[in-house]
């Protein structure tokens, strides 16, 4: 990278911001900056030589201060479904002000067609981020396997895991390896302007081939039932879950049945150097019968 650039990641008090920011300085990059709206969780990143800086994605002047002398910026998409689009914008206006030329977004697959709530959010901002005339590159994350934390203790508990997929499958994504590539892809900027990548996992799974693997390293005996999304949602919001998130469970389920979460690339490998990781480790890391 020339010694010109310099590098800014939203977001950086997340999990996904503080692992790209690790991944850089492993790398050896320095003159990083990192912006969240809590500056105090980042001391650690501080002291080894990240600059931290406030920022409010809802207040666009602060953001233009916290992006100024950042050259590639990644902006990682915010939390707040219903305002991201608003938010997203503020970031985009604010890097082209603050002098920066290439955005990088964590974005989604098929954000054109795909059912997923999240889906019109991130398609909305990628035509924001082109209409700002900066260079551009979508990093479009797949699924992260730690999402079957949401599902999986459950299902194991109950011998059943309900969704409504049909026979749809996931490649899903260490969000590790989402950062990996990430850091790449700000690394090499000038080989990816302009362009998308479909972040994925090495293969993709149906909810029954998941459960087979599972049960392997479990040693116990889940059986997945699809249902309407109606009665999947119905469930989820008897079970505790807001009818937000229970929405979003359902539109997930109903990307991977579109085909929209199924698609395997070699984008980790090729952006970060290494392979991505197969689900069979997370699940034994995190549900083999000497975990459980």
């Amino acid at each position: 990278m020339a010694s010109n650039e310099r590098i800014l990641v939203t977001g950086a008090s997340g999990h996904l911001g503080q692992l790209v920011l690790e991944n850089l300085l492993k790398s050896g990059q320095k003159d990083l900056i990192g912006t969240t709206r809590s500056p105090d969780k980042l001391a650690h990143l501080t002291q080894k030589g990240v600059e931290i800086r406030a920022a409010d994605f809802n207040n666009i002047s602060s953001l233009v201060e916290a992006f100024r002398g950042a050259t590639r910026l990644l902006l990682i998409s915010t939390a707040d479904i219903g305002q991201r689009i608003e938010q997203h914008k503020n970031a985009i206006d604010a890097a082209k002000k603050a002098g920066v030329k290439h955005i990088f977004y964590t974005s989604w697959p098929n954000t054109e067609t795909s059912p997923a709530l999240v889906a019109p959010d991130h398609a909305a901002t990628e035509n924001l981020i082109k209409e700002s005339g900066l260079k551009y590159t979508f990093l479009r994350n797949n699924p992260y396997t730690q999402n079957l934390f949401y599902s999986l203790p459950n299902a194991i508990e109950s011998g059943k895991l309900f969704g409504c997929a049909g026979d749809g499958k996931v490649s899903y994504v260490m969000r590790e390896d989402c950062a990996a590539a990430a850091a790449g892809a700000l690394i090499n900027a000038e080989k990816y302007e302009n362009t998308y990548f479909d972040i994925t996992g090495p293969k993709a799974y149906s909810y029954p081939e998941l459960l087979n693997v599972l049960n392997e390293v479990t040693g116990k005996k889940v059986t997945y039932i699809d249902i309407s999304p109606e009665d999947f949602k119905a469930g989820a919001i008897s079970s505790g879950l807001p009818e937000l998130y229970a929405q979003l469970f359902v539109s997930f389920d109903l990307a991977a049945k579109q085909g929209d979460s199924g698609l395997v690339t070699d984008a980790v490998q090729k952006l970060s150097g290494k392979p991505a990781a197969d689900i069979h480790a997370f699940l034994k890391a995190n549900f083999s019968s000497k975990v459980l």
